[in-house]
């Protein structure tokens, strides 16, 4: 009895610290009462017939993790070592293999390869199902668990094995892990006939000024125009991607809003900038790696008729994630509200489809989804290609870029067609 009181009053302080947090549906007293005493009951059970003895905090600790976890796919409770370890993040340094990663279609999915990096260099790419993490498969993996997984010491290796659905095949890598030094810019140069040319690879707390400190560069150098290539950027911070945008557009024009349940959670962000750039022509290259902030950026500048979006169908990832402290140094990483585009699309699950749709040439068009059931089956009845000596990497610099020379084609008629409009 004493047992079962101690579960009721734990429960009723989850539930209590929860309901601070979030609004809860109109539910009858008696219903959440009822399912309470179901749920102190199983865990008495529990702890008086389970073959071992378990500790009371692991079993809340997992009930919380099984709530959350119905909830969505980004939505998680996690102890303070996964906590720890999300922080991590923030730094903007740490051990691993750089890929960002998503679950779609209920399986681990890379969203990007960061370049650069030994995952780059391997040769996974966007899109890849990852369905084994050295010996585990990823069946029900959640995000967290995947990147405890994948981060380690630099110098240690990582067997990786991925479904490459445009290609049908099952390939295995072995990954040495490395400090990951994530950078804004990738890249930015003069291309020809005054372009300029800026890859942005992440939204971080410098990128925003990161980008400004190459726009004012490519301009002393002549620029007149602009490709901004956000493929395979898989977004972060929502403040810095309304930044970045706001570059590109007239101060105090909306760039994205959020709408949750709880009214706390509705912001908007607008344009802010003291001198924007907003007359010479523009063009966003986008991709299915492109997420997120990505996606804010991309998102915005076409629904303001700013500049072309051009490449393939982005990630689809438009919900906002709030992280909340809990006093014994855990934590819920909850999804708090949605994002808008300034037209009142919502991103989440959609993507942008882009004004112009190019693939990239060494893509299949045509490419099968598989079920998750099926892929894990397959797993275990193909062996997978070994693939231990690198892949080649998604994209290289002497390759010809059929999606960036269509975005050069772009730009050029713009300018152009400004010409004309400039004689009228």
């Amino acid at each position: 009895m004493r047992s079962r009181r101690f579960v009721i009053l734990v429960v009723i302080l989850i539930l209590a610290v929860c309901g601070s947090l979030t609004f809860a549906a109109p539910e009858k007293e008696e219903d959440i009462y009822k399912h309470l005493e179901l749920f102190s009951d199983v865990i008495s059970i529990v702890r008086a017939e389970y073959v071992e003895d378990v500790k009371s905090k692991d079993l809340i600790y997992g009930a919380m993790k099984g709530m959350i976890q119905s909830l969505d796919k980004y939505s998680e409770f996690m102890d303070p070592e996964t906590y720890t370890e999300m922080k991590v993040e923030t730094e903007g340094e740490f051990g691993g293999i750089g890929i960002e990663i998503a679950i779609k279609d209920d399986m681990l999915t890379v969203i990007a390869p960061i370049e650069d990096t030994p995952a780059y260099k391997a040769g996974l790419k966007a899109g890849d199902r990852i369905v084994k993490i050295d010996k585990d498969i990823t069946r029900g993996i959640t995000l967290l668990e995947a990147v405890k997984k994948l981060r380690g010491k630099p110098g240690t290796q990582i067997p990786l094995t991925a479904l490459r659905e445009s290609e049908g095949k099952i390939l295995e890598f072995t990954i040495t892990r490395d400090i990951i030094k994530v950078k804004s810019i990738r890249k930015a140069e003069i291309l020809e006939d005054k372009i300029g040319y800026i890859r942005l690879s992440v939204f971080q707390e410098r990128s925003a000024k990161d980008l400004e400190d190459a726009l004012v560069e490519l301009e002393k150098k002549g620029m007149d125009s602009l490709i901004l290539d956000l493929r395979n950027d898989p977004g972060g911070l929502l403040n810095v991607a309304a930044d970045v945008t706001g570059k590109f557009l007239p101060s105090g024009e909306m760039i994205v809003y959020t709408k949750g349940r709880d009214k706390r959670q509705n912001m908007e962000f607008k344009a802010k900038d003291k001198k924007p750039r907003t007359e010479y022509p523009l063009v966003v290259l986008v991709d299915q790696g492109s997420a997120s902030g990505s996606e804010i950026v991309a998102g915005a500048i076409q629904d303001h008729r700013r500049g072309i979006i051009v490449g393939t169908k982005t990630f689809g990832k438009g919900s906002v994630q709030t992280v909340i402290p809990l006093p014994d140094g855990s934590a819920l990483r909850l999804t708090t509200s949605k994002y808008y585009t300034p037209g009142g699309r919502s991103i989440h699950g959609e993507g942008i489809v882009p004004d112009i749709v190019i693939e990239r040439e060494e893509k299949s068009k045509e490419e099968s989804k598989a079920k998750p059931e099926e892929v894990f089956e397959k797993l275990e009845e193909t062996p997978p290609v070994d693939n231990k000596e690198g892949a080649k990497p998604s994209v290289k610099k002497e390759e010809y870029d059929n999606q960036l020379q269509r975005a050069v084609d772009v730009i050029k008629t713009m300018k152009i067609y400004k010409t004309f409009s400039m004689k009228k």
